[in-house]
């Protein structure tokens, strides 16, 4: 364990000092934004588990690109996007319930991942980093991808942020207004599967459904208003990505994990407070 800093900003200069530890902080930052912003969209429409399934079928696509030599994070890429597209268009035309589609699609894709990366020949890739997340080995060409995807994502919502919540909150309703709900989702879809994919070094595929619905969670228990949990759902997901580099340097422990602790803590706190506040408030009207 390292000697602990007590001093905030002591401790910011010696971590800005290390080119990786810069590389892990702008990972934090692009996975807090795209991953708090796309997050208050699947909670909203009530699909957190999509992106779980979208996440665990990335590690099919990871496993095949380690054996056929690819870059994996072109085939979690190419596996993430298929698996989304397809949930969407299963439970649209396919005659299958959206959880049903994502339970085959999460086993299938794990159970694709582990049998490239055991056929994989010579060195065994190590499975922890890409399951739990390793945001200090984050590459350049990811950082300079994921820049790319939260200058979109953001964009995105700027303007178009009205559709998209009323396709997330009442499709039927949106539809008959001439919204158009259908590329909407499969819109959205892809937007999850390239977070995901993009955040899957921050946090790992065990922990990044976490990643995706605390902030959304977090905000909606003081605001309803949608745009604001838009917004500060990704303002709580940043902070709580920099908090969780800051202790895993601080403690050497995985950062994906002490973020998600962070995020846990947080929400456990604002739920107490909120209790606490509408406890007192309705002790006042008696």
């Amino acid at each position: 364990m390292r000697a602990f800093i007590s001093n905030p900003v002591d401790a910011l200069i010696e971590i800005l000092s290390y080119r990786f530890m810069q590389n892990a902080l702008a990972a934090a930052l692009f996975s807090g934004i795209t991953c708090g912003i796309i997050g208050s969209y699947i909670v909203a429409r009530r699909t957190v588990f999509l992106s779980g399934g979208i996440t665990h079928a990335s590690f099919g696509g990871i496993g095949l690109a380690y054996y056929t030599g690819m870059n994996p994070i072109i085939g979690a890429t190419i596996f993430a996007v298929l698996a989304a597209l397809g949930i969407e268009y299963t439970d649209r035309r396919g005659g299958i319930r959206q959880d049903s589609a994502i339970g085959i699609i999460w086993s299938v894709g794990m159970a694709l991942g582990i049998i490239f990366i055991h056929l994989t020949p010579g060195y065994t890739p190590d499975a922890t980093g890409i399951l739990f997340g390793n945001i200090l080995a984050v590459s350049e060409g990811t950082l300079r991808a994921a820049a790319v995807l939260t200058a979109v994502v953001v964009g995105v919502f700027a303007v178009w942020q009205r559709p998209i919540f009323y396709a997330a909150f009442d499709a039927d309703f949106a539809r008959s207004q001439g919204v158009p709900t259908a590329l909407i989702a499969y819109g959205m879809a892809v937007l999850t599967a390239l977070t995901v994919v993009l955040s899957i070094q921050a946090v790992g595929i065990v922990l990044l459904i976490s990643l995706l619905t605390f902030p959304a969670t977090i905000v909606g228990q003081l605001t309803s208003s949608y745009r604001k949990i838009t917004w500060w759902s990704a303002a709580v997901a940043v902070v709580a990505g920099v908090a969780g580099l800051a202790a895993s340097y601080q403690m050497n422990v995985p950062a994906g994990a002490a973020t998600i602790f962070v995020l846990a803590a947080w929400l456990i706190v604002v739920k107490l407070l909120t209790l606490c506040f509408k406890h007192t408030s309705r002790s006042r009207l008696k």
